[in-house]
């Protein structure tokens, strides 16, 4: 094998590898922390459910689940999350639930968010959440088959 051949292939493998793990680099973390290190953008998923509202958390009750950072306004709060995460975590990671249910990721508002059947949804915007509300059972069902594909995109 000539010199040039052994760097055209040397450069085809480099070029490969870093494809790949440009790829890997470029998938989403499971749950949506935004610019800071805190799930949902630091909010209490927990006081969605109980309060009707959305409630900043506090750096004092904080909780570590599937590989982000959780805070919660109370220790009852944590202790509720802890004992049941799935139950109390938002949908798809916390992610836009209508833009998940469109096939791609987008970050959320703490404003803009829903509970159908006892969970919580999270959307970009109020705007956005009107138009995922148009036809929640369909867009709910769109986001389950897309979920958790999409976070490789």
């Amino acid at each position: 094998m000539d010199t040039f051949t052994r760097i055209s292939k040397s450069v085809l493998i480099a070029v490969g590898l870093l494809i790949v793990s440009s790829q890997t680099f470029a998938a989403e973390p499971p749950v949506f922390t935004g610019r800071g290190e805190f799930a949902i953008n630091g909010y209490d998923a927990v006081a969605y459910h109980k309060e009707q509202k959305p409630v900043k958390g506090d750096d004092k009750f904080t909780v570590q689940w599937n590989g982000a950072t959780w805070r919660f306004a109370s220790d009852e709060n944590r202790n509720l999350f802890e004992s049941d995460p799935e139950r109390w975590a938002p949908r798809y990671g916390g992610y836009c639930a209508w833009a998940v249910s469109n096939n791609y990721t987008a970050k959320t508002d703490p404003d803009a968010w829903s509970i159908v059947d006892d969970r919580l949804y999270l959307n970009y915007s109020r705007s956005v959440r009107r138009n995922w509300s148009r036809d929640i059972p369909r867009n709910i069902q769109r986001a389950d088959e897309n979920w958790p594909e999409v976070l490789k995109k």
